[in-house]
């Protein structure tokens, strides 16, 4: 990612549907958004990556290393109007990225439990459950569970050899 992207990320993150399921769910005014892309950019724990095909951008992933150097958080989104199957292309490309280009050893998410897509593309990828956080996040009116998943490089490379 790069600064010629921030007005297109934006725009994907503050779109209603990609909201919903994020836990930063208010609308990310510019100055605010610029101003952690700005962090991000000089944090070295941090990679920002656009997901393109053949040249158009359909997608966003951010991988934070955290605490240790082999592992890393990840969160994501497609463009809202991106084709069915986007996903799926994009998370294999970024946990090949993850693993290989960065080589790591772990790569972990978070889903929101009533986010029962991110539930079930976690499956999909390879992920397993590591646990569950009771009533862990509150949307400003009631606490929601946080699904908790891990992924171990030698999962991902048997998976993706399958």
């Amino acid at each position: 990612m790069t600064g010629a992207d921030l007005t297109l990320v934006l725009q994907w993150r503050n779109h209603p549907d990609v909201r919903h399921n994020m836990f930063t769910q208010h609308e990310i005014g510019l100055e605010e958004h610029i101003a952690w892309f700005e962090r991000s950019a000089r944090d070295p724990s941090r990679h920002l990556l656009i997901y393109e095909k053949e040249e158009l951008p359909l997608g966003f992933v951010g991988l934070t290393m955290s605490g240790h150097p082999h592992v890393a958080d990840w969160g994501f989104y497609v463009a809202p109007e991106a084709p069915k199957g986007t996903g799926r292309a994009m998370g294999r490309h970024a946990l090949d990225h993850a693993f290989d280009a960065l080589g790591l050893h772990k790569v972990f998410g978070r889903a929101i439990a009533y986010n029962q897509p991110s539930i079930s593309f976690h499956a999909a990828m390879g992920f397993r459950q590591e646990g569950i956080l009771r009533d862990q996040y509150f949307d400003g009116q009631r606490y929601h569970a946080v699904v908790c998943f891990g992924l171990l490089e030698y999962e991902w490379s048997s998976a993706s050899r399958g």
